[in-house]
């Protein structure tokens, strides 16, 4: 009994862990939450993002709003991003956030705002090239985080957001100025993938 207990408790602990999974900081384990209020982007998923994202990180300005723990935005520098924007609203994902970024020794590359998506997206001063968008589950906050901006023309004209769902909340192909240019399904999690206009 107490070894099948052992068992499952390692099998947790190897599920919760989080790290880099390629370039100049591969194989960084980041700090990861205690509780499930929390919820970062599994290692499988994020490898299938980044793979699809390739041609867009070299020198990009990213934007990781809803960081949680600072993940995506953390290994788009590890891959080739010039810097990052992590933003979100809760003070236990922002200071996870800001363990790793301290952890990777990335402070010179990247901006921790706290604060709403709202509040975040007024503070950032310039176009992205990559911004990620992970916001809780059918709430709305996608739809409303795309009109903010494209009211802020933050994305730049070959830019990308990358945004994660769930299957039941299904996003349009043409939002607010944007078109969805590809989209992958990970059992109950959707990746959509966003640029300006009607790009191909």
């Amino acid at each position: 009994m107490i070894a099948v207990i052992a068992i499952i408790l390692w099998i947790k602990k190897e599920a919760a862990v989080l790290r880099i999974i390629a370039g100049e900081l591969k194989g960084r384990r980041l700090f990861t939450p205690k509780d499930s209020n929390i919820r970062p982007t599994t290692d499988k998923v994020k490898e299938s993002i980044f793979s699809m994202i390739a041609p867009y990180l070299e020198d990009a300005v990213v934007i990781d709003l809803f960081s949680g723990t600072g993940n995506l935005g953390l290994e788009a520098l590890s891959r080739g991003a010039e810097r990052c924007y992590f933003g979100d609203k809760s003070r236990s994902s922002m200071e996870l956030t800001r363990q790793n970024i301290a952890y990777c020794k990335q402070e010179d590359r990247t901006v921790a705002i706290l604060g709403d998506y709202e509040y975040v997206l007024r503070k950032i001063p310039e176009k992205a090239d990559l911004i990620f968008l992970d916001p809780p589950y059918g709430k709305g906050l996608l739809e409303h985080c795309l009109e903010l901006i494209a009211e802020r023309s933050l994305l730049s004209e070959d830019g990308i957001i990358v945004a994660e769902h769930g299957i039941k909340t299904p996003m349009e192909d043409k939002l607010l100025g944007f078109t969805k240019i590809k989209e992958k399904k990970y059992g109950t999690i959707v990746i959509s993938i966003y640029a300006l206009g009607n790009a191909d």
